[in-house]
């Protein structure tokens, strides 16, 4: 039996998971602002994977760095949603 892509599925979804409050998170503290941190961040793992010679850690590493760089993307649409009320604005932070 071959685990290889109940793993990287399982891993997938937890990478999306654990991505997705980070950006709510991040954009209530720091504002879309942020976006180039989730930019070196996907870079570096772009620049690691290229040095992984298994097949699972560099799936799981390509599977990270498209969603941080996606979450470049959900940066910004997190700031549409706070400004359409869907989401509470900080309200320490300039808007």
């Amino acid at each position: 039996m071959d685990f290889t892509g109940i793993i990287i599925g399982a891993a997938s979804f937890l990478i999306i998971g654990i991505l997705h409050p980070v950006v709510i998170h991040a954009e209530y503290h720091y504002g879309k602002g942020i976006w180039p941190v989730f930019l070196l961040a996907g870079s570096a793992c772009i620049l690691a994977s290229l040095f992984i010679n298994n097949v699972i850690p560099g799936v799981l590493l390509a599977m990270l760095e498209l969603s941080l760089l996606w979450s470049m993307r959900e940066m910004h649409e997190q700031e549409e949603r706070v400004r359409k009320g869907w989401f509470p604005a900080n309200p320490k932070r300039n808007q």
